[in-house]
């Protein structure tokens, strides 16, 4: 029996290069590329079984950069929710804008994470958001939740070039080891 979620706690998670495999500079257009990072499965189960809620919020440029269509790209959301293996994803948020087209949605503008905030009444002290750049903790800034900083993807490579600015934001190896900091952050 599946597990009903009615909790107000919740981590945004960014899709490529915190949950997928992301090669800097490739836009991931081939649902067949999709490859989960080593320790994403049990980064998200536990985060799963402690009741949080789980969204993905992600900018994805190539659609309006005209590297592929929107088809293609939830192609390739299909092909990771699969890899999941039951571990539910509650909802998913993306920006198909280029970084050009100056509109409203994304990342790091709050527009998404707030819809999901307000959609399922949650409590953003009791949320988090995980992703692997710079954007992704002034997208948690901006909507008031917990940034915690991966170290896949581009992560790595952003803690060195904004050392300053993601300074006090947490830096984990990958999502099982953010999801231990989250357990660990849980008042009981």
């Amino acid at each position: 029996m599946p597990i009903k979620n009615t909790s107000n706690k919740a981590v945004f998670l960014d899709r490529d290069g915190t949950v997928i495999f992301e090669k800097p500079g490739v836009y991931l257009s081939d649902p067949k590329k999709v490859v989960l990072y080593k320790n994403t499965l049990a980064g998200l189960k536990k985060l799963y079984e402690a009741g949080y809620k789980l969204f993905i919020i992600s900018n994805q440029s190539g659609i309006g950069r005209g590297y592929f269509d929107e088809d293609t790209m939830l192609a390739v959301m299909s092909a990771m929710l699969k890899k999941l293996k039951g571990i539910k994803i509650e909802g998913i948020s993306y920006c198909p804008h280029a970084p050009n087209e100056n509109c409203n949605c994304r990342k790091p503008l709050p527009k998404m994470g707030k819809q999901i905030i307000k959609g399922y009444k949650l409590n953003p002290k009791k949320c988090f958001m995980i992703g692997d750049k710079k954007s992704d903790m002034e997208f948690a800034e901006n909507i008031g939740v917990e940034g915690v900083l991966v170290l896949t993807g581009n992560g790595r490579k952003q803690a060195k070039k904004y050392k300053t600015e993601l300074g006090n934001f947490k830096h984990c190896a990958d999502l099982k080891g953010a999801a231990n900091y989250i357990l660990s952050e849980e008042v009981l």
